[in-house]
């Protein structure tokens, strides 16, 4: 994914960075970019890992994926063992309540992470986290383009605003962030919410400002985005990420100004109740 050039996104110096060094190895089948990114995290932020569900079994041959489909074993091993690690090695407490698509093998990984990390805490079930949601708003349009032209020409063609019953992407970016930003935990706790590859690509899409991605950027299953913000008022928070080792900086008040400069309104997206915005 090529990164923006201009100032509204900017990496960290590693010197603000607090570098944790795992003391064991990662879970069986982890994406190897999970425990690089672990090492970029600050402290004391309220961090929310924005997850992928765990392994799965497989979808059709063009990126369909039923909804029915639950993780295979392999899978609940690892999402179990990755809150356990996550629990051990982060100097985050879990303890906090988990957001998560409806979707029983999402709810069922954020359920697994919990008893990993030794909890038993609600998880609560967002639209925004699945279809439709944060990018399709009339699936009987959408769906049948979707199994017609598969799951990456899909995510690009919603990207670049060429595809009929779907959001804005800005609007999808910006929704997402607000459900973030109002569901944030206390400091020092880490919240999961899981979704799936579509929803985490198209989001990684927005905050970087592309309007085309490839599969060597799509999420592997059980692969997130750790994020947090600055502690102001929506529209004038910094979101902070870490994807696949690397630190960055997206100011809300960018993505905003793209929504409006491509002609929509401020008063279709979903902001929290404190954000008035012209």
């Amino acid at each position: 994914m090529s990164k923006n050039q201009n100032n509204l996104l900017s990496k960290l110096s590693a010197e603000k960075l607090a570098n944790h060094t795992p003391s064991a190895p990662a879970p069986s089948h982890l994406p190897d970019s999970m425990i690089s990114s672990v090492r970029l995290l600050p402290e004391g932020e309220r961090l929310i890992l924005f997850t992928r569900h765990s392994l799965r079994e497989r979808s059709d041959g063009n990126g369909f994926a039923s909804y029915q489909l639950p993780l295979t074993p392999k899978g609940r091993v690892l999402a179990k063992s990755w809150g356990r690690w996550l629990s051990g090695h982060l100097p985050y407490s879990l303890d906090v309540d988990s957001i998560s698509s409806p979707i029983g093998r999402c709810i069922d990984t954020a359920q697994l992470m919990q008893e990993g990390a030794g909890l038993r805490r609600d998880i609560a079930h967002q639209s925004l986290l699945v279809e439709p949601g944060s990018l399709v708003t009339e699936p009987d349009i959408a769906t049948p383009i979707f199994k017609e032209i598969g799951v990456l020409n899909f995510i690009n063609r919603f990207l670049q605003g060429n595809l009929e019953g779907t959001k804005n992407a800005y609007q999808g970016g910006l929704d997402i962030l607000s459900l973030f930003y109002q569901n944030q935990p206390q400091h020092g706790h880490l919240m999961l919410a899981v979704s799936h590859d579509t929803l985490l690509s198209a989001f990684l899409a927005v905050m970087f400002d592309v309007v085309e991605i490839d599969w060597n950027d799509w999420p592997k299953m059980m692969e997130g985005v750790f994020l947090w913000f600055d502690d102001k008022p929506f529209e004038q928070a910094n979101a902070h990420f870490v994807w696949r080792g690397e630190i960055y900086v997206r100011p809300i008040s960018s993505l905003l100004d793209s929504y409006r400069a491509a002609g929509f309104h401020a008063s279709t997206l979903l902001l929290p109740p404190i954000a008035k915005l012209k």
